[in-house]
């Protein structure tokens, strides 16, 4: 069987976070890159039982904070990705122009955005243990491009995660400069751009965001990184300045799983991170194949059924999950289209 096992730390809030705790900002990211909190001790019935009635209820709401949040499984999409990042880094390390950069590209729902930024997570982990005394370094700055965004609106992303107040005088030369010397400065060696899937070429706004990109690309020395929705797809790879991104950069495509090893190996992840007082071991596992069905091997629906079903069993009390009780917790449309299609 495929080995498949979580990433330590790799935790994402599903919930709305505060502002300041987005990605898309600095702080943000580097609460992102701090170890996750250590699961809670799973008490028998007997133990729970013996609590007082407010410290079963503070039970509880670990566990269903624990169950909340999206566990980060390193699938080999995850792996490619951020190896042939770390890859792309080092070959790009002394280019003076034309670096090479990676297009993480797929359905939605395929763990694109969970593939780069655990590539961006490995980077800067890394740059921190060979610079632990360095300070005021940001080795990685991501962002994701605004539905109908404007050349000005995505170097407002850049200056956004870095903390530089965009004034109103200021025009996207302005904006650029500030946002070129702060990563010169701070070293930033990764670009991360999520969303690129907004951007299209049949539009002047498009075209002019893509050329930003791209000047950013040549003004900063880092490695860039894409991810978007069937990018292959769209505008972005061809016409002229289409090739010049397919000329310079590497697709990675992700896609649903199939129904084998590494499906049941992800199945098997996800179970061994339940927290459920009744939960037979195994019972999941032996409903790979259910589960595969009903997803249509998304991993994005997988995790979200998974962890549906945990919350509806510590919230009903029966604390435990069932075919019954994963069919009963509503999947997105696609996964729902997926599965009636294959009945």
């Amino acid at each position: 069987m495929t080995s498949v096992g979580p990433i330590p730390g790799g935790f994402l809030e599903d919930a709305e976070e505060e502002a300041g705790q987005h990605l898309t900002t600095l702080d943000g990211w580097r609460q992102f890159l701090t170890e996750a909190p250590s699961a809670p001790r799973l008490r028998s019935e007997g133990e729970f039982a013996a609590l007082p009635v407010a410290e079963q209820e503070l039970d509880d709401e670990a566990r269903l904070d624990h169950h909340a949040r999206l566990l980060v499984v390193a699938t080999s999409t995850v792996r490619h990705t951020v190896t042939s990042g770390r890859r792309l880094v080092l070959l790009n390390r002394h280019a003076v122009s034309a670096r090479r950069g990676l297009i993480v590209s797929g359905p939605a729902g395929t763990g694109k955005t969970i593939a780069i930024t655990q590539l961006g997570r490995s980077h800067e982990l890394l740059d921190r243990a060979r610079q632990p005394h360095a300070t005021g370094r940001i080795p990685v700055l991501y962002v994701t491009v605004p539905p109908a965004a404007t050349a000005r609106m995505i170097a407002a992303e850049f200056a956004r995660f870095l903390g530089i107040p965009v004034r109103r005088p200021w025009n996207i030369t302005d904006i650029i400069e500030a946002v070129v010397g702060i990563c010169t400065d701070a070293r930033t060696g990764l670009v991360l751009v999520d969303e690129l899937h907004n951007i299209s070429l049949t539009t002047r706004h498009g075209s002019e965001v893509a050329d930003t990109l791209k000047y950013f690309s040549e003004r900063i020395p880092a490695t860039f990184v894409y991810a978007g929705i069937n990018i292959e797809r769209t505008t972005l790879l061809s016409g002229t300045r289409g090739a010049q991104i397919a000329g310079r950069f590497t697709l990675i495509p992700t896609h649903p799983f199939p129904y084998g090893p590494e499906w049941k190996s992800l199945v098997a992840t996800l179970e061994s991170t339940l927290m459920l007082r009744r939960q037979i071991p195994g019972t999941l596992t032996g409903l790979d194949r259910y589960l595969h069905e009903r997803t249509g091997g998304m991993i994005g629906a997988l995790s979200h059924q998974i962890r549906g079903a945990a919350i509806d069993a510590i919230l009903s009390g029966n604390e435990q999950i069932t075919r019954e009780s994963l069919a009963a917790v509503p999947l997105d449309y696609t996964a729902e289209k997926t599965a009636a299609a294959s009945q």
